[in-house]
């Protein structure tokens, strides 16, 4: 499309958004918090097709990156509608801060790696737009992985980061040795279940931290792995009723024979 098309198009979406909420009983209801739910869907089946666009195709991609942007045309008119701001007012504020964080295009700043650029855009966080803190802006309600990878990048940027992989490696073997030992008071009768939940919890944050030491996306990582076991327990089970037994009237040692084979089967 020509960027005429594309604004057209944009206007057009416009257009149709206003009207259903004027029109429509069920988008005139909705408030901007009502929406979070729906919009926070959109992202995750978004994320799904961009992983899955191999088999699914970018049809989807663009299918799915249309039901996000209409969650922002929404949210957008709804604020219009209260007389807050509007999607004209979005897209404003948006590019000024984009143009902001960038005077290595728009300004005398000199930026050559992806790095330079990274520490130039904290400086900018902190500096021009006021916000204080190490830890400065990062929600709460972030879910847990991308939490602890945002907090120990944070903390990263001023220092306090370990100096190699192997650290932190080591670092994982500490958190494990200590499940180990709160596991065994458990059964010495003398445990605490916060305390082995807060050393499960530690040992995961040191995992996430070897991934992003490893330069490893840690929630595209488990995503890849949960995805993994769940096609080899379906292969399993669909073998399993191909030797005419139920799999989940197996015992552990049979069902874990057929897990392997799925396993060799599907990495052939």
């Amino acid at each position: 499309m020509t960027r005429e098309s594309i604004a057209w198009e944009l206007a057009q979406l416009y257009d149709l958004t206003m009207r259903l909420r004027a029109e429509c009983p069920w988008d005139r209801k909705q408030t901007q918090e009502s929406i979070i739910a729906y919009t926070l869907e959109e992202t995750h089946e978004l994320a799904d097709a961009i992983y899955e666009r191999q088999t699914r195709g970018d049809d989807a991609v663009k299918g799915e990156l249309g039901d996000l942007l209409f969650q922002v045309y929404f949210m957008s008119a709804v604020a219009e509608e209260q007389g807050l701001y509007d999607l004209g007012d979005v897209a404003a504020g948006i590019h000024a801060k984009l143009v902001r964080r960038h005077p290595h295009i728009f300004g005398e700043g000199q930026a050559e790696t992806a790095e330079d650029v990274k520490r130039t855009w904290d400086v900018i966080k902190k500096v021009s737009e006021g916000r204080e803190g190490i830890f400065h802006d990062v929600p709460a309600s972030f879910p847990a992985t991308l939490l602890a990878q945002k907090l120990q990048q944070r903390a990263a940027a001023v220092g306090f980061d370990w100096e190699q992989a192997v650290d932190v490696m080591a670092k994982v073997e500490e958190e494990t040795e200590e499940i180990a030992e709160e596991m065994a008071a458990e059964q010495a009768g003398t445990g605490d279940p916060q305390r082995l939940a807060d050393e499960v919890g530690d040992l995961l944050f040191s995992v996430i931290n070897l991934s992003r030491k490893l330069k490893v996306d840690p929630e595209l990582a488990l995503r890849r792995s949960a995805l993994r076991f769940r096609e080899r327990v379906e292969a399993a089970a669909a073998t399993a009723t191909e030797d005419g037994h139920v799999f989940e009237d197996m015992k552990l040692q049979e069902q874990e024979s057929y897990y392997q084979r799925a396993k060799d089967s599907l990495k052939r």
